[in-house]
C-alpha cells in the first residue's frame, strides 16, 4: 500500500474525487498515514464493508472460538482518569475520549474475525488490523453531508437500561457536547447545519452481550461540486469528535499526553465514494496485529463527572467479538 502523509494524502482524496472514479480511502486517527486509490486498484486482500456497499462475497459458518482479554490494571486506569479530571479542573478541557490498548488471544486469524463478524461497517487491512465498527461518520448524498455522533454506552441487560442511559445527567451533558462540536465542524465546510435526530438509541451485539448506543443524526448542505473538496472536508472534520473529545484540537494535545500510546489507525476513518454519494466510518471496535500478538483498543468519554470503576467497566465491555 502506497500511504500518504497528512495534506499530500488529503490532496490525492481531492484528486479523485475531481477525477470522478469510485474510490476508497483510510486515514489515521493523527493524519500520518492516509491511502487512497481507485475501487479498481485496491490492494490484494484489503476488504471492507459499509452498509450494503462490500468488496467481497463469502460466507462463514459459525463455530466455536476461544476468546481472552488481558486489561490492563484498575490501578493504572484510575490514575489516567484523574489526570484527565485535573485537566477538566484546570478548565483546558470539558470532555476527553480516553483510550487503552488491551492484549487479547484468540484462535481466529484478524481475516477471519472480519469475516466473521456482524457490524455494519467493517475493515480488514491484511497482516494489519481488523475493524468491526457500530459507527457512522458521515455520509454524502444529494449534496448533503450527514454525520451521526455515537455517545453513550449501556448494557441492555440492566433493568430499565434505555431509560437510564438516557436519564443520565453525565451521559446527557457528554453526548451534548459532542453534538455541539460536530454540528461546529460541519458548519466550517457546509451551510445550513442543523440536527436532525437528537440522543437516539441503537442496540449493538457484544459477543454476548448487547448493548445500546446512544447517537444523534446532524445535517448540513454542500455545494454541488463537492466530490472536488473530498480532502479539504475530510481534513477540517477529522479526527471524529466523538473520539476526541471538546475543546478538539487542545483536547488531542492532552490525550497524547495521558494515553502514552500510538492509536495508529485506531479512532481514524474509513470511507468510500461512489459517484454522488461517500459512506464513511470511524475505525472503532479495532484488533490490531503487532509483533507481541493481538491488541484490541477500546475507550470511552471522560467527564468530571465520570465514575472512574463504571468508566473502566466500560472499556473492558468494548472488547468483544460481534460473532
Amino acid at each position: 500500500m502506497l500511504w500518504f502523509e497528512d495534506k499530500a494524502g488529503f490532496d490525492r482524496i481531492n484528486r479523485l474525487g475531481a477525477g470522478g472514479k469510485d474510490f476508497f480511502f483510510l486515514i489515521s486517527y493523527d493524519h500520518s498515514r492516509i491511502f487512497a486509490d481507485s475501487l479498481d486498484r485496491l490492494p490484494t486482500g484489503l476488504l471492507y464493508r459499509l452498509d450494503d456497499w462490500k468488496n467481497y462475497d463469502i460466507a462463514l459458518r459459525r463455530r466455536n472460538f476461544t476468546f481472552k482479554k488481558k486489561p490492563l490494571p484498575f490501578e493504572k486506569y484510575h490514575m489516567a482518569i484523574q489526570k484527565a479530571q485535573d485537566e477538566i479542573r484546570a478548565g483546558n478541557t470539558y470532555l476527553l475520549n480516553l483510550t487503552f490498548p488491551t492484549p487479547v488471544i484468540t484462535d481466529l486469524d484478524l481475516q477471519t474475525i472480519f469475516l466473521y463478524a456482524a457490524a455494519p461497517y467493517k475493515l480488514y487491512v491484511p497482516n494489519h488490523f481488523t475493524c468491526f465498527s457500530p459507527e457512522k461518520f458521515i455520509t454524502i448524498r444529494n449534496n448533503s453531508i450527514t454525520t451521526y455522533p455515537m455517545k453513550g454506552t449501556i448494557d441492555a441487560s440492566i433493568p430499565q437500561a434505555e431509560e437510564k442511559i438516557l436519564k443520565n445527567p453525565k451521559e446527557a451533558a457528554e453526548h451534548v457536547m459532542i453534538t455541539d462540536l460536530m454540528r461546529n465542524d460541519l458548519s466550517r465546510i457546509a451551510d445550513n447545519t442543523r440536527v436532525l435526530r437528537f440522543r437516539y438509541l441503537d442496540r449493538i451485539k457484544a459477543g454476548e452481550k448487547e448493548l445500546l448506543q446512544v447517537s444523534s443524526e446532524i445535517l448540513a448542505d454542500l455545494p454541488p461540486d463537492w466530490r472536488t473538496e473530498i480532502g479539504t472536508i475530510l481534513r477540517e472534520i477529522t479526527p471524529a469528535g466523538s473520539v476526541t473529545g471538546t475543546p478538539k484540537r487542545k483536547t488531542i494535545e492532552i490525550i497524547s499526553r495521558i494515553e502514552n500510546y500510538d492509536r495508529g489507525f485506531y479512532t481514524g476513518i474509513f470511507g468510500v465514494c461512489r459517484g454522488k454519494e461517500l459512506r464513511a466510518a470511524v475505525l472503532i471496535r479495532f484488533i490490531e496485529q503487532n509483533e507481541t500478538g493481538l491488541l484490541y483498543k477500546s475507550g470511552g468519554g471522560i467527564t468530571l463527572e465520570s465514575d472512574p470503576r463504571r468508566e473502566y467497566t466500560e472499556l473492558i465491555d468494548k472488547i468483544y467479538l460481534p460473532l
